[in-house]
């Protein structure tokens, strides 16, 4: 009877499971999300203090990496699965989840002291792939692997090489940091790097360096990579914000995922000057004295 009660107990070495809301797990995010995703993670723990999310931030090729080889059951980057990928996964009977969470766009960076502060799509272009005659650019971005310079290769530049005189600076603070310091350079990286968190109006960004104003090619005004105008669409270098997730049953990942579609996770996705998807927005004209 003692050895039946003994193998009917709880084993001290068996694996936790866990819930959508205690528990810990490791995900993988782009590293341009990280300061949205700190905080995000932040306030998820204050509502479920038993819950434990531990971020790693990396290139988002590196995230996709995780989630296949199962280093990481949930990703956050900036997008949802190709066809490639669905086939993968559909070989080997998982049904992976996505979603996007937000609007959000990448933010040109200059020197204070570079005149070029305002450019059209077709000047943006031609910087990308090199064939921009007016001035030589000096183009940085994070990491060579990294989101920021997918979206440029595939949607700016439609598979054209970058110039040979690229150079990746490593982070996103770098960038800003060698753009402060170069005239002639032009930073790419995602907007909520160069928010000012503390603008309740959401019109500010560091004062580093400056942000480059863009028109639109149907556009008729130039603007900057306010949430507004990436809302609409008036601002052009716009990407998704999404979640991925490979999880077997409904665990932290999915509880993670849940919250990042709620009322109180996107108003951190609105803090941090992305636009939300998964909230009714509503524009009204106002006048600023």
């Amino acid at each position: 009877m003692t050895l039946l009660l003994a193998a009917c107990g709880p084993n001290p070495n068996a694996k936790k499971v866990d819930t959508a809301t205690e528990g810990e797990i490791r995900i993988s995010v782009d590293e341009t999300y990280k300061p949205l995703l700190d905080s995000e993670i932040k306030v998820f723990e204050s509502l479920y203090p038993k819950a434990h999310i531990i971020p790693s931030y990396k290139p988002e090729a590196e995230c996709f990496k995780d989630l296949l080889d199962d280093s990481a059951r949930m990703i956050i980057v900036t997008r949802d699965f190709n066809a490639a990928e669905r086939d993968y996964f559909k070989k080997i009977k998982i049904t992976p989840q996505s979603l996007m969470l937000a609007w959000d766009a990448l933010a040109l960076v200059v020197n204070h002291a570079n005149p070029d502060s305002i450019l059209t799509m077709d000047q943006v272009r031609g910087i990308m792939d090199g064939t921009n005659n007016e001035r030589k650019w000096q183009l940085v971005f994070d990491n060579a692997n990294s989101s920021t310079v997918r979206y440029i290769q595939d949607s700016i530049n439609k598979g054209k090489p970058l110039p040979a005189n690229t150079m990746a600076a490593k982070t996103n603070p770098e960038v800003i940091d060698y753009v402060s310091k170069n005239k002639d350079a032009i930073g790419v990286i995602g907007v909520s790097w160069i928010s000012d968190p503390s603008d309740s109006l959401a019109l500010a960004f560091t004062n580093k360096v400056s942000v480059v104003k863009l028109r639109a090619d149907n556009g008729s005004e130039f603007v900057l990579p306010y949430q507004a105008y990436i809302g609409i669409g008036s601002y052009p270098l716009k990407r998704g914000f999404y979640f991925c997730l490979k999880e077997p049953y409904h665990g932290l990942g999915s509880g993670f995922a849940t919250f990042l579609g709620s009322y109180e996770g996107q108003l951190v996705i609105k803090q941090a000057r992305l636009f939300p998807a998964r909230l009714n927005v509503v524009f009204r004209e106002a006048n600023l004295k």
